[in-house]
């Protein structure tokens, strides 16, 4: 499903259960030692996707640790993203001389509380959601909103090596599954050109809201 978001520089691989199969390698055993058996599956399962990912663009397998803010951390001249939500496990990875940014979210389709999205937006983009939600009520925006959000700070970070709030990029959505994140704060260059604004694509499928962002080198 995830494809269909990415540009064809993208190698990905999705499950929508957890493999029986994967050999694990024992750095990453080490990160989970005491974590929850859901959690536990969901991490494998990803990294077993990634692995497959890396063959798919010629590279030999390798552990996928965590960075210092859990960021994965993918071999030299690789940029990627890892996802998993109930029922769903992703990894997408891409050269880095066609990508210089990868960000993918997967979340289950279901509303978010009042509280939440309030937490989580700006008023501006509150206000776009209900205009949204007017002309196609059967999505639930505002958790396309988080999804999108948690897409773009995959970007961000592994470029900018600083937190991104909720409140520092203004998502906007149009219905032909396209969005656009503003960024409120300088962002990365690229090509000696500033970045203000990034480009992804959502869709709704099978009880899932999924986003995607590539930054093109």
């Amino acid at each position: 499903m995830i494809g269909e978001l990415l540009p064809p520089s993208v190698a990905w691989v999705e499950r929508f259960d957890d493999e029986t199969a994967v050999s694990p390698y024992a750095e990453e055993e080490a990160v989970i030692e005491g974590a929850g058996a859901e959690r536990r599956r969901s991490f494998r399962t990803a990294r077993h996707c990634a692995r497959r990912a890396m063959a798919e663009l010629g590279l030999p397998p390798a552990p996928v640790l965590p960075g210092r803010q859990g960021e994965p951390r993918w071999p030299d001249g690789v940029v990627g993203s890892i996802t998993h939500c109930a029922g769903y496990r992703c990894a997408a990875l891409a050269p880095a001389t066609a990508l210089r940014g990868l960000g993918i979210d997967a979340e289950p389709h279901r509303p978010v509380p009042p509280r939440f999205l309030r937490s989580i937006s700006l008023p501006q983009e509150r206000a776009a959601l209900a205009r949204l939600a007017d002309g196609d009520p059967s999505i639930h925006w505002g958790r396309l909103l988080f999804s999108a959000k948690e897409a773009v700070y995959k970007v961000w970070f592994p470029l900018m090596r600083c937190r991104l709030g909720f409140g520092e990029a203004d998502i906007r959505f149009s219905p032909d599954g396209r969005f656009t994140a503003r960024l409120l704060l300088p962002g990365p260059v690229v090509g000696e050109r500033p970045v203000g604004t990034l480009h992804g694509r959502w869709s709704v499928r099978d009880g899932l809201a999924l986003t995607a962002i590539g930054l093109e080198a």
